[in-house]
């Protein structure tokens, strides 16, 4: 094994950097919309549907090649993917930049290529911490790397919504190539880890395949499975109408087109409170206790109904407020989901549990955002996708009820990522 130490400083270092570009980039190229909404050139259906597009776009590269790069990651070693995940990102990026140059729309084109890369760069990022780091600090470590992620979605989005007020696109993208370039430098300077040359790619989809298939079956794990889909689904929803509601609901608030700062804005409440309700539900709830699974699901639909009800009626503070508790609501509902399933799965198969469950997770997303597009098809406002997400939340939860626990004796420790999962 790779002693600890100069790899996993380097580690963390890139994967905050990565996570940052990847919230940076969609900021950026949201701000297109943003623009062309406050001119009047668009209407909110469109930005809509162009918002599900680039999350479908980001999102499908997970569902459809998730065995491949669980082989890759098997195959090579993972200091290789996560050096080669950044470079499809950055010729992605590239490619984002050319179009801008040439005066084409190469947007989707560009997102689709990230997303493969960070399709390839996940597992790595996770499968690496056992190679580099020993088994008494492992908790902590995966722990250290979660919290960085989450700091790097706010900061992105943050950062990329302060940015894109004042500058180009040209000059955003140049910054998440600079971001992913920096990413890229530090995978290279990590100690190679060892492979598998044993592994081989049509045993890797068997397996993932009959692994899924024996989770889907299992009458708990299953439900908590779908459990844990059903939080990304919202969350991607969530996430895709945010931008044109609040293009809406701000422009009512304050008499003037919002900026891309104020629009980022509204995702960190729901973030903050998505954080607020990991760190509750550790104090909640007992590993096995799914008691509080179905009331977090209807509590998540009440407050998405309130926000299509209330827009900008009940004023900023009471939006804000919705934002967070949806979050509250949604952070109690996943961890308790995630934890039982990584306590009560076979532990000799926990890698091919995870990888299941990025793909129902990643599968929920690119649902949530056809959902969207779905709704903007059928001419729907931005408040009506909030109120119909809330009703298909509300039916979906009354599925969810689980066989009595297997086991409560142990705190709750698992936290989950932000709805932008990178």
């Amino acid at each position: 094994m790779v002693k600890p130490g100069r790899n996993y400083w380097l580690l963390l270092t890139s994967q905050f950097l990565s996570a940052f570009g990847d919230n940076l980039l969609i900021m950026v190229i949201l701000s297109a919309l943003t623009a062309a909404r406050a001119t009047g050139q668009i209407t909110e259906q469109a930005v809509n549907n162009a918002n599900a597009l680039y999350s479908a776009l980001f999102f499908l590269p997970f569902v459809l090649l998730a065995p491949l790069a669980g082989f890759l990651n098997d195959r090579y070693p993972k200091t290789t993917w996560l050096t080669g995940g950044n470079l499809i990102k950055l010729l992605g990026t590239s490619l984002g930049i050319t179009g801008l140059l040439l005066h084409q729309d190469l947007h989707g084109l560009s997102y689709l290529i990230v997303g493969i890369g960070a399709c390839c760069y996940s597992p790595a990022k996770y499968g690496i911490l056992p190679e580099i780091v020993p088994a008494d600090r492992l908790v902590k470590a995966n722990g250290t790397v979660e919290m960085l992620t989450l700091l790097a979605i706010l900061g992105g989005l943050l950062a990329g919504g302060i940015l894109m007020d004042h500058q180009p696109q040209t000059v955003g993208y140049l910054l998440v190539a600079a971001t992913y370039g920096l990413s890229l430098l530090c995978n290279a300077l990590m100690t190679r880890t060892h492979c598998n040359p044993a592994a081989g790619l049509r045993s890797s989809f068997g397996e993932f395949g009959g692994n899924l298939r024996l989770l889907l079956r299992h009458v708990r794990l299953g439900r908590i499975l779908l459990g844990c889909g059903l939080f990304w689904f919202l969350g991607a929803s969530l996430r895709n109408n945010l931008q044109s509601w609040g293009m809406e609901v701000l422009q009512q608030l304050n008499g003037v087109a919002p900026t891309n700062e104020q629009l980022a804005l509204l995702k960190v409440w729901l973030a903050l409170g998505i954080i607020l309700g990991s760190v509750a539900a550790g104090q909640c709830h007992r590993t096995g206790d799914l008691r509080g699974t179905r009331p977090y699901g209807w509590l998540m639909a009440l407050f998405t109904l309130g926000l299509g009800m209330l827009g900008a009626t009940g004023g900023r503070w009471t939006i804000h407020s919705l934002l967070i508790l949806t979050g509250i609501a949604a952070g109690l509902f996943l961890v308790p989901l995630n934890a039982s399933l990584q306590h009560e799965s076979d532990q000799t198969r926990l890698g091919k549990t995870i990888a299941s469950q990025n793909f129902v997770d990643y599968l929920g997303m690119l649902l949530g955002a056809g959902f969207v597009w779905l709704c903007a098809q059928a001419n729907l406002t931005t408040d009506a996708v909030f109120i119909a997400l809330a009703a298909a939340i509300a039916i979906l939860v009354v599925f969810l009820k689980t066989p009595p626990e297997r086991a409560a004796t142990e705190p709750v420790d698992t936290a989950p990522a932000l709805p932008d999962r990178t």
